[in-house]
């Protein structure tokens, strides 16, 4: 689709705005300036009057055409980024109306584009001085965002907002990646290697990253700083042997102040990478929480995306981390992975709430350029209605879980989201 910007520059929340609402379409910023004629295009202009700034946006799509303005008080914009953030703001509105006007469906985030639509909450409060009740009704009347979806982001800026309570401002969370997979998975885009073609390179990455550890500690030290949360992702971090796990561990310990954690974190990830040794290990070396993400209790949609183990093993898995004493585990679902339907995802929902663990997070499939998805021929995955299974998470609620955090990606299923449940008291 041809992009024409008229007195902005805007092309960041242009693009995003196109691919949302037209994720067949691409941007194209044509050198000459033919306006609006047969070829699908947008154009988004900004007016700056003494009164009124006013963003204007005139759409052709699909032969049919529309055009809307969305417009705010000049002397309530400030300079620099609070300018910014506003104009782009009503661009974007204005080209969401004028999409509906044309015939696109209105998605449950309405206009909403970013990551965090807790965070974008949080601001209507904070920066624009309303009150819960007021933002939460704008984000409905005034953005598009569906009374279910803005009951969840309310939900997970509340969560949000009591774990920033309980940090001090000292406080920091510490990540430690390890970009290593028995396999990789279709639906992977992550950085990682699979482990077979380089197990020898192993050894040497712990060297790097103890010396790094190093590093941080002394960054730590100097800046006064506590370490509260310690996270080991990847990848696959159980993808290591338990003797490189408890070296990888041991030098954490010996390098960073681990007295004062209230989180410890390895993500186990795949059940065919856990066994007994290894969670005994890592509950030995002081973390007492562990993810164990099944991504679907369905053994041939697990084939299909080249997960190479079974429910069986997933459910093996969480018995033995119980039988290691963590005192939390949290496990991973994916809506819409290619053959599941909306049944065999209520069933792997169903599944994880009866194994019964702390927390459940529950991502929306998405379309990774890099991922193996993509890169082969899409046309035999049949991806089921995602949004009908995300209505079953009110299984969760049911169950006593709580929504604790919630983000969004470029390219999910239906546009949808990403969110992290919990029991209370472990957020």
């Amino acid at each position: 689709m041809y992009i024409f910007l008229r007195n902005n520059d805007y092309r960041y929340a242009a693009e995003q705005m196109l691919l949302m609402l037209f994720p067949e379409e691409r941007p194209v910023y044509p050198s000459a300036d033919p306006g609006l004629r047969e070829e699908n295009a947008v154009e988004l202009e900004l007016k700056h009057g003494k009164t009124y700034t006013t963003a204007v946006c005139r759409l052709r799509y699909d032969r049919r055409t529309a055009q809307d303005h969305v417009r705010t008080r000049t002397d309530g914009i400030r300079a620099g980024e609070e300018r910014a953030r506003i104009e782009q703001r009503i661009l974007k509105l204005a080209f969401y109306r004028a999409a509906l006007d044309v015939g696109v469906p209105k998605p449950e985030w309405g206009c909403l584009t970013g990551v965090r639509p807790a965070k974008f909450l949080a601001g209507l409060m904070q920066k624009d001085g309303l009150t819960e009740t007021a933002a939460v009704r704008m984000l409905t009347e005034t953005f598009g965002v569906s009374k279910e979806r803005a009951s969840l982001a309310l939900a997970a800026e509340r969560a949000a907002a009591r774990a920033k309570a309980a940090l001090a401002p000292q406080d920091v969370c510490l990540y430690i990646g390890i970009p290593f997979c028995p396999t990789r998975c279709a639906y992977c885009s992550f950085v990682s290697v699979d482990a077979p073609k380089l197990l020898k390179s192993i050894p040497d990455y712990l060297d790097a990253l103890e010396q790094e550890m190093r590093s941080t500690a002394a960054a730590v030290k100097a800046a006064g700083r506590r370490v509260v949360a310690v996270y080991i992702g990847g990848g696959t971090p159980t993808t290591l042997s338990a003797a490189q796990l408890r070296r990888l561990m041991e030098a954490l310990r010996t390098h960073i102040d681990l007295t004062e954690l209230v989180e410890y974190t390895v993500e186990g990830g795949r059940p065919d990478t856990l066994d007994a040794e290894k969670l005994e290990t890592i509950a030995s070396m002081g973390c007492g929480r562990m993810s164990i993400n099944p991504q679907t209790m369905n053994d041939a949609v697990l084939a299909r995306v080249g997960r190479r183990h079974t429910a069986a093993q997933t459910a093996a898995a969480y018995e033995a981390a119980r039988a290691a004493g963590y005192d939390a585990v949290n496990m991973d679902l994916i809506a819409g992975l290619p053959g599941d339907t909306v049944a065999g995802f209520e069933h792997s929902l169903r599944q994880a709430i009866a194994l019964d663990p702390e927390n459940i997070t529950v991502h929306t499939l998405t379309l990774k350029r890099a991922s193996r998805i993509v890169m082969e021929d899409q046309s035999t995955n049949d991806y089921a209605d995602v949004a009908a299974m995300l209505e079953k998470c009110r299984l969760l609620a049911e169950a006593g879980y709580r929504p604790y955090y919630l983000y969004r990606q470029k390219n999910t299923l239906q546009n949808l989201e990403n969110v992290g449940w919990c029991k209370p008291g472990h957020e």
